[in-house]
């Protein structure tokens, strides 16, 4: 019987899931049960104000918000009085700095780490699960490989004992080639994370860029293992889930496997009347849960 790469992937990986190291030598935490926590972009749901926003997020059975991370210190307030009394919590903030931190531009690379630093805080406040940072997107950076991981590892343990003070993390982000050459797979991430030796730095997974730069969703996952704490949910074609052929329970399997607790987000776009899209996406992403 023919075996396809993907294949032959998941099932090395799912041997030698016993093998995998996580922070730190010695025996594997006990893996708890993993639970569906969806939650979504602030842009993605349609309404004039955040109460409309969080209004339809309830009903629809959404647990989380991601909020965009650029202003946010002006905004926790408002976001803290919105929450009050919900079910829906924050779940990630998405980005939102200025400069790169493996900038070529040292200028560039400091503007990052305070601007990342100040939404940290914030981030804490909120009782984020963590801040997505992309090191650099393609054009922000005129450095080799090497050059770049060496000055991102080195800024990372500071950055990520800041986190860890306010109680939240850094997400680190691969995105695809099209966006960013650097960092790519949720392997070479969790190898970050490792060498940066800070509880406060980890990583995340988005279901669109993996399907373009991972060979099987099912390894991604679990070669982040103990390092991952968000998810991005999208298509193919990057729009809602279920709006396209892209399949999801290979990747929930995974998140299953390692009793994954944190959120899995929408990041994506929608073909179609909002109203009626979310909650069919929805339904389809529990559906996908279900048949992991």
């Amino acid at each position: 019987m023919a075996v396809s790469r993907r294949g032959l992937l998941a099932t090395g990986v799912v041997t030698g899931i016993g093998l995998t190291a996580g922070r730190g030598a010695g025996a594997q935490k006990p893996v708890v049960k993993a639970r569906l926590r969806l939650s979504s972009q602030e842009g993605v749901i349609p309404g004039n104000s955040l109460k409309e926003k969080l209004d339809r997020m309830e009903r629809w059975g959404f647990e989380g918000l991601e909020v965009w991370g650029g202003g946010l210190p002006g905004r926790v307030a408002d976001i803290k009085a919105a929450l009050r009394g919900r079910s829906v919590r924050i779940s990630a903030v998405c980005a939102g700095f200025q400069g790169a931190l493996i900038s070529h531009d040292a200028g560039e690379r400091q503007k990052a780490v305070s601007s990342i630093r100040e939404i940290l805080t914030a981030a804490g406040e909120l009782g984020s699960t963590g801040m997505i940072v992309v090191p650099a997107f393609n054009g922000q950076t005129n450095l080799g490989h090497v050059e770049a991981r060496k000055i991102l590892v080195d800024q990372l343990p500071a950055l990520g004992e800041h986190a860890k003070s306010c109680g939240t993390r850094i997400l680190l982000e691969p995105l695809n080639r099209g966006e960013a050459w650097f960092l790519r797979q949720l392997a070479d991430a969790a190898a970050i994370c490792r060498d940066a030796k800070s509880e406060g730095v980890c990583v995340m997974g988005d279901f669109y860029h993996m399907n373009i730069e991972e060979p099987n969703d099912m390894g991604a996952f679990i070669s982040a293992r103990d390092y991952l704490h968000h998810v991005h949910l999208a298509s193919r074609k990057r729009v809602l889930p279920g709006q396209d052929e892209r399949d999801f329970t290979d990747g929930f399997r995974a998140l299953k496997m390692i009793g994954y607790q944190d959120f899995c987000s929408l990041e994506c776009g929608c073909e179609g009347d909002r109203e009626t899209e979310l909650p069919k996406s929805v339904r389809f992403l529990r559906d996908q849960w279900a048949k992991a």
